[in-house]
Order: C-alpha cells, then sequence, then structure tokens
C-alpha cells in the first residue's frame, strides 16, 4: 500500500477528489474555508499520498479505493422537473424563449391594461405575438432535445463486440 501512496497521481485524480470535497460541501460536511484550502491542496497534489488525507475524515469512498458502482441518473422529465423545463437546453435557446417570454408578458399586460380601461375586452392581439414565434422556437427546441437525447443513448450504448 506503501507503494500505491508514492505512485503519481493524475488530474482525473485530483478532479475526483475535488468532486468529492465539494459533494461534502454540499452536504454540510465542510466547511467553505476548509472546502477552499482542501480544494487548492488537491490540485496541487503530486502522489496518491498527498491526496489521502484531504479525504480521510468524510465518510464516501475515495479515488483511491475500488470504483463506486455507477450512480441510477434521472430520466429526462424527471430532470426537466427538477431543473427546470429550459435547464437542459443550449444557453442560446435558453436565451431566446427568455427574449419570447418577456416580449409576450409586456404584450399581455399592454393589452390587459387597454381592455380594463377600455371598458370592453380588446382583439387578443398578443397571440400574434405570442403564437408564431413561439411555435417555432418550440420547434427548434424540441429538435435539439431529440438530437440531444438520440446522441447521449448512442454514448451509453455497449461498443459492439467484433469476432
Amino acid at each position: 500500500m506503501d507503494d500505491r501512496l508514492q505512485m503519481r497521481a493524475s488530474d482525473d485524480d485530483r478532479q475526483q477528489v475535488v468532486d468529492r470535497l465539494r459533494g461534502a460541501l454540499a452536504d454540510g460536511r465542510l466547511k467553505m474555508d476548509e472546502f477552499e484550502e482542501r480544494m487548492g491542496l488537491a490540485l496541487q497534489a503530486i502522489s496518491y499520498g498527498d491526496l489521502a488525507p484531504l479525504c480521510a475524515d468524510l465518510p464516501a469512498a475515495g479515488p483511491m479505493s475500488a470504483p463506486e458502482a455507477p450512480r441510477q441518473t434521472l430520466s429526462a422529465p424527471s430532470r426537466a422537473l427538477r431543473r427546470g423545463a429550459l435547464a437542459d437546453l443550449p444557453i442560446a435557446l435558453r436565451v431566446l424563449w427568455t427574449i419570447w417570454l418577456t416580449a409576450v408578458s409586456i404584450n399581455v399586460v399592454v393589452w390587459a391594461l387597454v381592455s380594463a380601461t377600455s371598458g370592453h375586452l380588446a382583439y387578443p392581439w398578443p397571440l400574434w405575438v405570442a403564437g408564431p414565434y413561439g411555435a417555432a422556437l418550440f420547434a427548434v427546441s424540441a429538435g435539439v432535445m431529440q438530437f440531444r437525447r438520440g446522441r447521449s443513448a448512442a454514448e451509453r450504448r455497449p461498443p459492439e463486440l467484433e469476432p
């Protein structure tokens, strides 16, 4: 075991320790200053012996033990409900959705004020702003999400064994 502690650590080993420390911070096991100090030491670590004491007092398995069983990931609908419907979209589409929602909201408020002050229900012209642009944005977003689901499913598929 002593030989293992002398072996040089890789960038991936250092990142695993940082991720574990981040999890301990999120769980409330570490304070921010402890996390920052240990993270700095992890990023400067040269060997496994330098990394081992950084997580020695934390309950989860460290980077030098046997690999963990793969975590069960949430399905796409569960992730969308937990993180928000737009969370898996690229930033450009999230910005476009935000702009669309802002424009539609302003138009609906103006329409409601005009209807309230005139005393009768005005023609619902905000539908012409919301409808076509919203439909186009929805179609693009659905296409991007379908493409991403197909690509991630292909990455999860085990490679074919060749004879």
